[in-house]
């Protein structure tokens, strides 16, 4: 049976977990660890992705992500290829260092961010990395050490987080660290990890009771959250797929849609494959670069390639169409 694709949208919460290829240690010391993060922190802070929790476990990785300039498969296969090649020339290995497709499991953030921000801290405690809370609060590699303030992480977003709690430190970092002890008694939480239907904040064991039920209910291991919220994104995001086959249909593609953007905004076809800072210019790249990656699913990569523009550029470029077809009410496709 083939495996369903990956769910994605801006400003969607993702639960990410990466392991090691049949479990295998995927950091032999502290220098592969802090690799890891160095790219991490370039990466996130390049593509502008908000990172809420973390932690490096010896076989495996937990990330709480949110969709920020590029969808998160761009961001993890820059992470994981650059790492794994970084790895294995350090090690003098050769072959694959992770599982052949890391999970991503699109989360509900209301009443799940604050819990997979705990379940994720809690991890090198329940593996035994670290001996007990007070330990976790300094271990180095995890984000709780971050949030309880010992340590310096500027691709953190701690904000956030500490929010959730009080507007004052001191006592946001108190009662966050409070909620991580409550959490300490719950060990595994397979829920938290696999995705599927959760309703309300009883969690699994109300979902078993719905199931033993007459009522029926949405559950998509890709998605964690209330059946609501899993029909909504299921629907938003064939929606989605929808658009992209009714373009493919119409015989679309990237010379296709410079023409289109040509003529929505009166510019010459060769403009926009021309490099340039004229106003004009400028909202026309950025009108073809949104549609192009928001609409049509081209990667920044090729399209940076085909336009001459970095990675970044060309996110920022999908963010500034992104306000002109809401201001202009422009869409692709025309009714």
């Amino acid at each position: 049976m083939p495996r369903k694709a990956r769910i994605d949208a801006p400003g969607a919460l993702h639960h990410l977990i990466m392991r090691g290829i049949e479990r295998r240690k995927i950091f032999q010391d502290d220098q592969d660890r802090d690799q890891f993060l160095d790219r991490l922190r370039n990466i996130l802070t390049e593509r502008a992705t908000p990172c809420y929790a973390w932690a490096l476990l010896p076989n495996h990785v937990h990330l709480l992500l949110r969709t920020g300039t590029v969808p998160i498969s761009t961001v993890m296969r820059r992470l994981l290829t650059g790492y794994a090649v970084t790895y294995n020339r350090r090690h003098q290995r050769h072959g694959q260092l992770f599982q052949n497709r890391y999970k991503s499991i699109l989360c509900q953030e209301d009443p799940y961010l604050l819990e997979l921000v705990r379940y994720i801290h809690l991890n090198p405690l329940r593996a035994k990395v670290v001996s007990d809370l007070n330990a976790l609060d300094d271990y180095a590699y995890t984000g709780h050490s971050v949030l309880m303030g010992r340590k310096k992480n500027s691709w953190q977003d701690v904000g956030t987080i500490l929010g959730r709690y009080d507007q004052r430190e001191v006592v946001a970092r108190r009662r966050y660290r409070a909620y991580v002890k409550e959490g300490i008694v719950q060990g595994r939480r397979a829920e938290l990890v696999r995705g599927g239907l959760i309703r309300g904040v009883r969690g699994w064991v109300e979902a078993k009771e719905v199931r033993k039920g007459s009522e029926r209910v949405k559950g998509d291991e890709r998605i964690l959250g209330e059946s609501r919220f899993i029909e909504e994104v299921l629907r938003v995001s064939e929606e989605q797929m929808e658009r992209r086959c009714r373009l493919r249909v119409r015989g679309y593609d990237l010379e296709k849609l410079a023409k289109r953007v040509g003529r929505v905004l009166g510019i010459e076809l060769k403009q926009i494959w021309s490099q340039g800072r004229y106003s004009d210019l400028v909202r026309a790249r950025s009108l073809f670069c949104h549609w192009a990656v928001r609409e049509m699913g081209v990667s920044a990569t090729e399209l940076g390639r085909r336009l001459g523009l970095t990675q970044p550029a060309v996110s920022i470029s999908v963010q500034r169409g992104e306000r002109i077809a809401r201001e202009k009410g422009l869409k692709l496709l025309e009714e």
